[in-house]
């Protein structure tokens, strides 16, 4: 068992919009990622998603109304809801708590598509 620094494991890379694997639990996988921007509407048809703010301020954009998350504060996007991650005045650090089955642009494929996640 090994624990993980979140400030050292978010110093180890440098790219947005790319999760890195930090764990895994059960079917679920711990992934961490920064933001810078905007992301693009998606919606996954059957995985819900944890984002947990640990740096920054994220928006996340629905279609209902845009939900500002700020450090320390989570939201769970349940399956099925279109929805689209900002990050608000830089970057912004996030964990997610996903299904390992899930692909970070849902139900598109864009240049953010990535479908072979590096592990920390």
């Amino acid at each position: 068992m090994d624990k993980v620094n979140l400030t050292d494991a978010f110093a180890s890379f440098s790219d947005h919009w790319s999760p890195k694997v930090a764990g895994e639990i059960n079917d679920a996988q711990v992934k961490l990622v920064k933001f810078e921007g905007k992301f693009d509407w998606h919606h996954h048809e059957q995985e819900d998603e944890l984002f947990l703010v640990v740096k920054g301020v994220m928006r996340m954009g629905l279609r209902t109304g845009d939900i500002d998350v700020r450090e320390g504060e989570l939201i769970i996007i349940p399956k099925g809801v279109e929805h689209c991650p900002e990050a608000l005045g830089g970057e912004c650090h996030v964990l997610l708590l996903e299904p390992k089955s899930i692909l970070n642009t849902g139900n598109v494929i864009t240049e953010k598509t990535v479908s072979d996640l590096d592990k920390l």
